[in-house]
């Protein structure tokens, strides 16, 4: 399959009182056209910023993003007018990425009245067709955000992010503020509405469980740059970071007899602002050495296994 999203060494500071803040640092992987590239890490580690910066809600302090084969790295109003119709993203909270005072026919035909290709009768039947793509039942037509619940107004956000039918979605943790039986119903949708349209997602969580659930690869981040990518089933059978194997110890487990042993990191998080030259999770890691402190790159172990770590041979 072709590669749909590329990024290489892609970067994005913010400026504080205190120096440059690297929420993303020298990251680079490739997503192929209909699949699903998880991104996992703890608060904070740069998810969110990265997806943001691929579709440019937020502007890239340095490296290259390529969408289909074409460097939209740096693109004028126009470009980015047209990459908005391909390159899209569902919210983390369902409530305040809508407008409350919007209905919900009318939050889902706001992208359709932008790009003033539909005229009343054609907006009325595309909205009619989105909301039971995503599965909004049409009596909640004129219904307000407030009188939704959770996955209700979740799925509003898809059908608006479906609008325009683009080929990427960066999905911001879709699922994290739902309810668990609410949560299913929704990676459910996902996965068949990328079934039948052919869609590329980039998921964004922080919940291990789901990101094996719905990913066919999925790259680990710490504080800004990718410890590990692998594919999924691979990932989650064979980890070789110590970060990795951290997080993984973490999810519960249901099995009695054979209890998972949680790995308890310890020492202080490194400081994103201007960080030294190394592996930011030296001062976390029990297999720390003198190496760890010179610049880490991440290197091909296995077939599609990339670690960023020295001493990944010996531990």
């Amino acid at each position: 399959m072709s590669k749909l999203i590329e990024v290489k060494n892609l970067k994005k500071y913010f400026h504080t009182p205190k120096g440059q803040l690297h929420a993303v640092d020298d990251v680079s992987f490739s997503i192929e056209a209909g699949k699903t590239m998880g991104v996992v890490g703890e608060s904070g580690c740069g998810k969110s910023t990265l997806g943001r910066t691929i579709i440019h809600l937020q502007e890239s302090s340095g490296g290259q993003i390529f969408y289909d084969g074409e460097d939209i790295t740096t693109v004028n109003k126009k470009k980015l007018y047209d990459l908005r119709r391909n390159m899209q993203i569902i919210f983390q909270d369902p409530y305040s990425s809508v407008n409350p005072r919007m209905t919900v026919e009318q939050t889902i035909q706001e992208p359709l009245l932008l790009s003033k290709k539909f005229n009343k009768k054609e907006l009325a039947e595309e909205t009619t067709r989105l909301m039971d793509m995503v599965g909004i039942d049409q009596r909640l037509r004129l219904s307000y955000p407030h009188e939704l619940d959770g996955g209700r107004r979740q799925r509003v956000g898809i059908g608006r992010a479906l609008a325009m039918n683009p080929k990427f979605i960066v999905c911001d943790e879709p699922v994290s503020a739902l309810d668990v039986s609410i949560q299913a119903q929704v990676l459910n949708l996902l996965q068949d509405l990328q079934e039948e349209y052919g869609l590329t997602y980039m998921f964004v969580t922080h919940d291990l469980s789901v990101v094996r659930h719905i990913s066919d690869d999925i790259c680990v981040m710490y504080l800004g740059q990718l410890v590990e990518t692998a594919p999924s089933k691979e990932l989650f059978i064979h980890p070789l970071h110590p970060y990795t194997k951290a997080l993984l110890s973490a999810i519960p487990s249901t099995d009695i007899h054979h209890r998972r042993q949680r790995i308890q990191l310890k020492g202080e998080i490194t400081s994103p602002v201007n960080p030294e030259p190394g592996c930011r999770f030296a001062a976390r890691c029990p297999y720390v050495c003198e190496k760890c402190h010179n610049p880490q790159k991440l290197e091909e172990v296995e077939a599609n296994h990339f670690v960023s770590c020295c001493r990944v041979r010996e531990i």
